[in-house]
């Protein structure tokens, strides 16, 4: 990349917000354009009715030879009270994109060297989803007759599915391995962590707090068995999937003693040249507010 891509400092006038406004929009076009990709491709396998039950049927099988816990016992829990199972599908239907959307927008503002290995994680993890997705389609539980579950989302609401698979157009609702709720929740929580993980200039070791973002994943993953959208199994392949993602993508590595990984663009080396084609902190904010 060359050097005109460089961050420019407060000190380059009306340019600098310029250059920041087209690098947002460039990372606003790339996400929405694999996103579009992502939700196309997921629609190709419909019509594998007969074989994402079968698939269901052995998913079923296999948890049960494993000994897992039957997804019943969370989804009894979630129906001691119409309140808590409304809860839960709520968490299901509206928490999942924004909160994605938020993480990566705090990064992108926050810590540029951060978001990009974010971006790059998510991206193996999305398209080996998909790749699965096609190659594997799955019914999950809630279809399922062997395992006797009530369907949360059409029952008590609010859902994010129609209640025929086969008239759905705007959801796969047999791609349910791996499931990307509980990939994408456990890789925001990972990404905070690994982003707050550095000391502060003073010497200040990182707030122990930070961990509590792996309550996300937790309460995601019992949203999702719970409302009989997701098998246990399908949890393992996404945080299975995202950990050889993060085998291969390399993490921001900080360039001082006292260095913020992520708070200096140029960080690491191996992401030099994209991060320096992202804002620092104040381009960024620039670039975000309305009116820079």
């Amino acid at each position: 990349m060359t050097s005109h891509t460089t961050p420019a400092g407060p000190e380059a006038g009306p340019a600098g917000p310029r250059a920041a406004r087209r690098r947002l929009i460039r990372e606003l076009l790339l996400v929405a354009g694999f996103f579009i990709v992502y939700k196309a491709g997921r629609l190709l396998s419909t019509d594998r009715t007969e074989e994402a039950f079968r698939n269901a049927e052995r998913i079923w099988d296999a948890e049960r030879t494993l000994r897992l816990p039957g997804e019943g016992a969370v989804q009894r829990l979630l129906l001691h009270g119409d309140a808590l199972v409304h809860t839960a599908n709520t968490y299901y239907a509206v928490v999942h994109f924004p909160a994605t959307a938020l993480f990566l927008i705090w990064l992108y503002i926050r810590r540029p060297a951060h978001y990009l290995w974010t971006r790059r994680v998510l991206a193996v993890l999305t398209g080996a989803a998909l790749v699965l997705h096609l190659a594997y389609p799955l019914a999950p539980p809630r279809m399922l007759e062997a395992a006797q579950l009530i369907d949360t989302g059409q029952v008590y609401g609010p859902t994010v599915y129609r209640a025929a698979p086969d008239a759905d157009t705007l959801a796969n609702q047999f791609a349910a391995m791996p499931s990307l709720h509980f990939g994408w929740a456990l890789m925001l929580a990972l990404g905070v962590i690994a982003a707050t993980s550095a000391k502060s200039p003073g010497g200040k070791a990182p707030s122990r707090w930070r961990l509590l973002w792996l309550l996300h994943p937790l309460l995601t993953l019992l949203v999702i068995v719970g409302t009989a959208n997701h098998y246990w199994l399908d949890a393992v392949v996404a945080a299975v999937l995202l950990g050889a993602a993060l085998l291969l993508v390399p993490r921001p590595r900080a360039s001082g003693p006292h260095a913020d990984p992520g708070t200096d663009p140029r960080a690491d080396a191996d992401m030099d040249a994209d991060v320096r084609g992202l804002p620092d902190r104040q381009g960024a904010a620039a670039a975000v507010g309305a009116g820079q």
